[in-house]
């Protein structure tokens, strides 16, 4: 059970990222209030937290109304996990969303004294609950369909979700804190660690798909 926790918080941690949370919260946010910034990141994440619940309990059926079998999707799942890892490697992930931060901020900055609502787009959907992060929660559920298991899957999805919140919370010191070397440091690590997690993925589906012994 603790090393499910440990492998849901980590692709978790991959795929919502945190990390780069508070710099593009930091940039999107600039000229609004400080009570609308609360509202936004509670909104946001109160949206991302029930997209990601309606997938982890609701995929499966999903896929069977659309006659998707489950190692297809593990299959399919894994290399979309790669393609991200491989983005976050070279940190072509953070370019494409520090550019939706900027474009925001510029929308913001046209249109002063007006309070955008900015928590379903972009913040919830892409930035916390993307592709990556639906992918993660559908295969891992498929994986586990114990309760415990579920409830470790689920902890970790919570932990990354809560770090998030905090992240949009303290944006602004966050920001000076950490800086951009270790915000890269840290995509690195665990974009490898995601694109390890995403082959493996891709290799069970192929076994099941072929009957191979693990």
């Amino acid at each position: 059970m603790l090393s499910l926790l440990l492998a849901s918080f980590v692709t978790f941690f991959v795929a919502i990222d945190p990390v780069a949370m508070a710099p593009m919260f930091t940039t999107m946010t600039a000229r609004m209030t400080p009570d609308w910034r609360r509202k936004m990141a509670f909104k946001a994440v109160a949206i991302a937290t029930g997209i990601l619940l309606a997938f982890a309990f609701g995929g499966a059926w999903l896929l069977e109304q659309i006659h998707v079998s489950i190692d297809a999707f593990r299959i399919a799942g894994g290399l979309l996990l790669f393609l991200i890892a491989v983005d976050m490697l070279f940190e072509k992930r953070s370019e494409r969303r520090e550019e939706r931060a900027e474009k925001v901020a510029a929308e913001q900055a046209s249109h002063p004294g007006v309070q955008d609502d900015i928590s379903v787009f972009p913040l919830a959907i892409p930035l916390i609950s993307g592709p990556g992060a639906i992918a993660s929660i559908m295969l891992l559920f498929a994986e586990h369909e114990d309760l415990a298991s579920r409830g470790m899957i689920l902890l970790g999805v919570g932990a990354n979700l809560a770090l998030c919140l905090a992240a949009f919370l303290m944006a602004g010191p966050l920001s000076k804190i950490m800086g951009d070397t270790v915000a890269s440091m840290l995509t690195r690590i665990f974009g490898i660690l995601l694109a390890a997690l995403a082959a493996q993925f891709v290799i069970d589906g192929v076994r099941n798909v072929f009957g191979i012994a693990g």
